[in-house]
Formats: structure tokens, C-alpha cells, sequence
């Protein structure tokens, strides 16, 4: 599975250091199902993807939808489990990080994020 690095292209903090991109319908269909906690800086990237669950998961998570350009479009903070979440039209991939690291870095509607390959 690809390992990416995300950082806010608007602020330049580092939104999440560990973030496994769910690129195949398997993988976004499993999500973060399983996982009894997120570390800290971990996240998953489903694309494409334009709404999520927690159905069934352990703890709650920050959702960032974005489009085709890696533009937030929407977020949800601290979706908590058993819910279902849209990201509008124009989500095109969605981004699942620890809840909280959307505010702790700051990420929110029209930040663009840059995903950066990690060599593994």
C-alpha cells in the first residue's frame, strides 16, 4: 500500500506524517475497519471517495473531502462512530485523520493539501 505525507499548502503545517491511500476498492471498503485506535500523525486516503461511514469503527475521526485538485471542499470534525457523511458534489477523494488534527493544524474549506510520497 502507498504511504503518503500530507502537509497544508496554506499554512505549511504538516497535517499527518503517515497516511496509507486506499486506491482500490478493497482496501476503501475495509477504511480504517479493525483498528482499535489512530496514532497520531496516521490517517487513510480514500480515492476516489466522496462519502464514509463509521459504522462499525472504535473511535471517533476528523474528515477532510477533497476535489480533484486536493482542495478541501468540506470537513467534518470529530465524526464520531456509527455515522454516515457526504462530502457534496465536488468530493472527489476523502481524507481520515485522529480527531482533533484538523483543528490542531489548522485545515479547513479552500486549504489546498500536498501529498508527498514516503519511500518505505
Amino acid at each position: 500500500m502507498k504511504i503518503v505525507r500530507v502537509r497544508n499548502g496554506r499554512s505549511g503545517a504538516e497535517v499527518a506524517t503517515w497516511v496509507a491511500v486506499a486506491d482500490r476498492w478493497w482496501r476503501r471498503a475495509l477504511g480504517l475497519l479493525g483498528r482499535r485506535v489512530l496514532g497520531t500523525e496516521e490517517g487513510m486516503l480514500l480515492a476516489p471517495c466522496s462519502s464514509v461511514h463509521t459504522i462499525g469503527m472504535r473511535f471517533p475521526i476528523d474528515v477532510a473531502f477533497l476535489d480533484d485538485d486536493g482542495c478541501v471542499v468540506s470537513t467534518l470534525p470529530t465524526l464520531v462512530p456509527g455515522r454516515l457523511a457526504r462530502g457534496g458534489r465536488r468530493a472527489r477523494a476523502t481524507l481520515e485523520l485522529r480527531a482533533g488534527l484538523l483543528a490542531d493544524t489548522d485545515t479547513r474549506p479552500g486549504d489546498r493539501l500536498v501529498f508527498e510520497e514516503e519511500d518505505l
